[in-house]
């Protein structure tokens, strides 16, 4: 077990409840920390995330929040481990942090002029991305895909508190996924994982959460295909996913699975399960 992994469960003494008795056990619990994003110099976020790769999430969250179009613009990324948490210093090309000081100005100086609500409320969903490839998944194999799943999951093994964003390559096959009490720190680790070692980015990936339509838009900005989820799916993420062209599955579960946008890169059989056209 490496140390980010051990940092991120904490055991605790807890009473357990059987049969109206109560009994001393110990419990594992995932741990969850305080990560500021500061770029050149500036804090701009703090995020609640599982203490393990957070290099991967710092690049990731860059990318997929579009402070930067491609990884090559993060110069560099340090983490300093303080009291409170982890702070994450990215130093990004001089054109993105001055488009980043400006998208701040211009948000704050909309303070006491009566359209802040709305202004906050646009700058929620960023303009469409929109998805370009034209990859093929089979569902057929779905279910051995899922039953693979948990054995990507050390850290919800043992305490149930976690999600995950895994990549799948064109066999099916999980070829890198990442943890998170965030279900959206997850997904960022991944695209961050992929930017890190200047590999494609895949173009399946699979959320053992539900899909909201911040999932989407970052699968989009990454340029991620198509994008399966255990859960529910929203209204918002549907109708984002189909203006981006991204094909978004939802309860793919149990034989049985919901396409919800662009079902031509679905299809069923005994085909190879992942294929890039073109």
């Amino acid at each position: 077990m490496n140390s980010e992994f051990h940092n991120s469960i904490r055991s605790i003494d807890a009473l357990s409840s059987f049969n109206g008795s109560l009994s001393p056990v110990s419990d594992e619990l995932a741990q969850e920390v305080r990560v500021a994003l500061v770029y050149n110099g500036i804090s701009h976020t703090v995020m609640m995330a599982s203490p393990m790769n957070l290099e991967a999430f710092a690049v990731g969250f860059t990318l997929s929040e579009r402070i930067v179009e491609c990884a090559s613009e993060i110069k560099g990324v340090e983490l300093e481990e303080v009291e409170l948490g982890v702070i994450v210093h990215l130093e990004i090309t001089t054109r993105r942090f001055a488009e980043l000081k400006q998208h701040r100005r211009n948000m704050a100086g909309r303070t006491g002029c009566g359209l802040c609500g709305v202004a906050q409320l646009d700058q929620a969903i960023k303009p469409v991305v929109p998805v370009v490839g034209s990859s093929r998944f089979n569902l057929a194999v779905m279910n051995s895909v899922l039953r693979t799943l948990k054995q990507q999951q050390p850290c919800f093994r043992i305490t149930g508190a976690t999600h995950a964003a895994m990549a799948l390559d064109q066999d099916g096959c999980v070829i890198a996924g990442f943890e998170d009490v965030g279900r959206h720190i997850a997904l960022d680790k991944l695209i961050g994982h992929f930017a890190l070692n200047k590999l494609p980015m895949p173009r399946a990936v699979i959320l053992t959460s539900r899909a909201s339509f911040e999932m989407v838009q970052k699968a989009a900005a990454a340029g991620i295909e198509i994008l399966f989820a255990m859960s529910a799916v929203t209204a918002l993420a549907q109708e984002l996913a189909q203006q981006s062209n991204l094909t978004l599955v939802g309860f793919c579960r149990d034989n049985r699975a919901m396409v919800y946008s662009c079902g031509e890169r679905i299809v069923t059989g005994a085909a190879p399960m992942l294929q890039r056209v073109g």
